[in-house]
């Protein structure tokens, strides 16, 4: 990829535009994987919500002793809670 600045009109400000190198098929096959970067609203992206599965992680909840399976690998320093007592905990706090 290739970088190119100009100015913008209405901001006045610099606008820096990329130039994918890749073959057409280059980048069909990266879109096809997941990669790629894309920001735009008719494709791409990637990441956020609705993607593919996540790895799931084993801990012990802090408040109650079972088994909770969270979105993140534990470090141990925090409480890490099962959906049980995380929706008892979220529910009971205030908002503000």
């Amino acid at each position: 990829m290739t970088d190119s600045t100009s100015s913008g009109k209405e901001q006045g400000g610099d606008l820096v535009s990329f130039q994918d190198k890749s073959c057409p098929s280059c980048r069909a096959a990266r879109r096809a994987s997941g990669g790629g970067g894309g920001g735009s609203y008719a494709g791409g992206g990637g990441g956020g919500y609705g993607g593919g599965q996540r790895e799931m992680f084993t801990a012990t909840c802090s408040n109650c002793g079972r088994e909770a399976r969270v979105p993140f690998q534990p470090r141990g320093d925090k409480p890490v809670y099962c959906s049980d007592c995380f929706e008892k905990m979220r529910s009971t706090r205030s908002r503000y």
